[in-house]
Formats: structure tokens, sequence, C-alpha cells
């Protein structure tokens, strides 16, 4: 497969079955997962599971033979977005629908600039890699690209936030203006979740949509990791921030491990493009797809997955303040419902790869999965399935405490 390939772990795991929120190896252990944001609804979930089936006895087709599966999936999911977003189109994976929307954007602003996080990552085809930062040195950033750092986050001072944000993103701008670069949008994963998990304050994106549009652009929300309930308070991470952005790109729990994403976009962002560029995506919104995607959204609403991510995530957030107040290697504790991050500190009070690291592999061998993010990965990074309890929160907490108190 080649040394491009990265396993977790010093190490690695080989798992042979999912149920829920528990991964099992090889040798029959039992892991608790709280990493994996893909099997968002609960691993090899029997619902999701016969609807993939159901379906794939029936027909598995593409989008240019009419299918009623497609279209009510396709409506019922505009349905949880603001009535602007009234169009919708069907990839196969988070990275598809990231570069579509580039295309959609670039056709309807003439430009070729965008603006994105330090730390980005929103996918790997080569328009996109060169839009995430997270891909490494190695692979460059596209030219006409701008780089915006995250403020530093005072909780007791949350207006600084937005201001100092806010100021990043009109910098961004004049530099884009004085190399005759025209402005094509901003690319934002609305949590910033590879850049260490930035939640708050709410609202803060809602002058950086004004600044963008009055230069021309348009507003990307990549919801591949926030999206689906998983903040707890709301289904789409931009709707924290009460905006409605031009286009919303979706991936990963969309299909609960089904190859299942895509994009809705405002009508009139999309019509030239629509209507001058053909677009057609073999397996992305076949009628299997369909019929997993509406399962999906049936257990997260059958199952109150979204108020189970609030509820439980606001008590595990408070549990890991906590424990930050015992061990000082824990520093500032971020997040919303179930997305958490908690930087990971030297005892001189800076940031800590190694200590992330020794952290994240110890908690594996307690059963316990987590992983790192952040620019020099020291964040822990806490996304477990929306289908998990309270003793498994607590069984976290338990185990991070055994892990802390021999540091």
């Amino acid at each position: 497969m080649g040394p491009a390939y990265q396993l977790f772990y010093d190490h690695p795991l080989q798992f042979v079955k999912g149920e829920g929120a528990y991964l099992f190896d090889k040798q029959g252990n039992k892991y608790l997962d709280f990493y994996n944001n893909v099997a968002s609804m609960g691993h090899s979930h029997p619902k999701i599971v016969e609807a993939l089936c159901k379906q794939a006895h029936e027909l598995c087709t593409h989008t240019r033979y009419l299918h009623e599966g497609i279209i009510n999936y396709g409506e019922r999911l505009l349905a949880t977005m603001p009535a602007e977003l009234a169009n919708i189109m069907f990839t196969c994976t988070g990275s598809e629908a990231n570069d579509l929307a580039l295309r959609i954007a670039k056709d309807f602003t003439g430009g070729t600039g965008f603006i994105i996080t330090e730390y980005a990552y929103h996918g790997i085809t080569e328009s996109i890699a060169s839009l995430s930062p997270a891909m490494g040195e190695y692979v460059p950033i596209h030219k006409d690209a701008r780089i915006i750092k995250i403020p530093t986050y005072d909780p007791s001072h949350p207006e600084q936030f937005t201001r100092d944000f806010v100021e990043n993103v009109q910098s961004a701008l004049k530099d884009m203006q004085r190399h005759g670069i025209k402005l094509a949008g901003i690319l934002i994963d609305t949590l910033m979740t590879s850049d260490g998990v930035f939640a708050e304050p709410m609202g803060f994106f809602r002058p950086v949509i004004d600044l963008i549009h009055d230069a021309g652009g348009v507003f990307i929300a990549d919801e591949v990791q926030p999206g689906f309930g998983r903040t707890g308070s709301h289904m789409w991470g931009f709707a924290r921030h009460e905006i409605v952005p031009d286009i919303v790109t979706m991936g990963k729990p969309m299909g609960n491990g089904y190859p299942l994403a895509g994009l809705t976009v405002k009508p009139n962002v999309l019509k030239r493009f629509a209507n001058e560029a053909s677009y057609f995506n073999t397996f992305g919104g076949n009628p299997v797809a369909a019929a997993v995607g509406m399962a999906v959204l049936d257990v997260l609403e059958e199952e109150s997955l979204m108020l189970n991510a609030k509820n439980i995530g606001e008590q595990l957030k408070n549990d890991l303040v906590n424990l930050s107040h015992k061990y000082p290697i824990l520093g500032q504790v971020r997040g919303a419902g179930l997305f958490i991050a908690v930087d990971v500190m030297t005892s001189n009070n800076s940031t800590s790869t190694e200590n992330a690291r020794y952290i994240v592999n110890k908690l594996r061998e307690e059963g316990i999965l987590i992983g790192a993010s952040g620019k020099n990965s020291d964040v822990l990074k806490i996304r477990p399935p929306l289908c998990i309890s309270n003793n498994d929160a607590a069984m976290l907490i338990h185990s991070l405490d055994k892990v802390l108190y021999r540091i």
C-alpha cells in the first residue's frame, strides 16, 4: 500500500467488529471509541445496515435514471437547512464535495483566491489538498490562497477572539488585493477541528460573512466534521452562529460508514455552473446511498442523538475542566457537544506534542480510543459516536485520571 498510509497509535490496532460505541480487535479485546466520527450513529447500526442491504437487493444504479429514493432523501436533508440553500448535489466523499464547492465558487465569482485557516484539513484531491495546510509542508498551498491564524481564545474576553479573527480575515483580503488576486471565497470548517477545535464565541463568523460578501466572495461551510448533530445544540455547525453560508459541504457521518457526501448551495450561486458545466457522479447519490442516508436521519431523530450529544457533551466538558484543575498538564478545554479538545501542556506552561502523544497511547492501552489535533498535535481530540452513554463518558474520565496520575 505504500508509506503514504498512516496508522494510529505506537502499536496499531486490527479491528474485526464494531458495535455501537465499541470496537473489537482480532484477539477479542474491547475498545471504547471516543474518536471515530464516521460511524457517528454507532458502529454497524442494525437499522442502517438493514436499509443498506434491502436497497442493495433491489437496485443500485446511478442518478441518470429517475429514482424516488434520492429525491426523498434530498428533500429531507434540505429541510434541515435554511430555505436559501435549496439545491443539493451528491458525491461519495467529503473531498469530492469540497472540490466541487471550489469549482462552483470560482465559476460564480470569477475569482481564484481562497482564505483558509492555519492548519485546516479539507480533503485529498489536488485542488483541495492545496487548501489543506494540515497535509504538511511537502504539499504546496495554492499561490492564490491566504492562510489566517486562529487567535488565542480567552473565555473571559470572548469578544477579543471575534475582533482578532475579523482582523486576520481583513488582512488576508488586503494582501489578495495588493497582489491582484480576485477573491473566490473563504473555506472553513465551522468548528475549525484540525486547528484544535474553536467553537466559541457563538456568532464570530457573522462579521466574516459580511466581509467576504462585500469583497465579492462566497462563504463555504465545511460541515464534514461538525455536521449531523455533533455540536448538540444544532444540526449544523454554522447554525450555532446564526449564519447562512452560500455553500455547505458534507461527508463522513452522512452515511455512517457508507461512502456518501455532498453539498447544498444557494440556487443563484449554482445557476451558471449547473447550466454550463455537466455534472455527473457515477456512485454519488445512488439508491443504496440514499437509503443509507435516510436511515441515518431516522436514527438521529428516533434515538435523540443530538440531544444525547448535548447532554453528555456538557457533562464530559465539565468533567474534563475539573480534571484540568487536578492535573496542570491539561490546559484549556474547548468544544461543543461531542467534539471536545483539550490542550496538553508542559511544566513551563507551553503546549506539548510529546505529552499529548503519551496520553493518547496510554489511553489506548486502557481500552479508550482518542486522537490528537492542532498544528503540533498537542491537543487531545475527543469525538465519539453520538450514541455513547453516561457510563462511557465516566469510563473515559476514570481512565484519563489513571493515565495522568502516572505522568
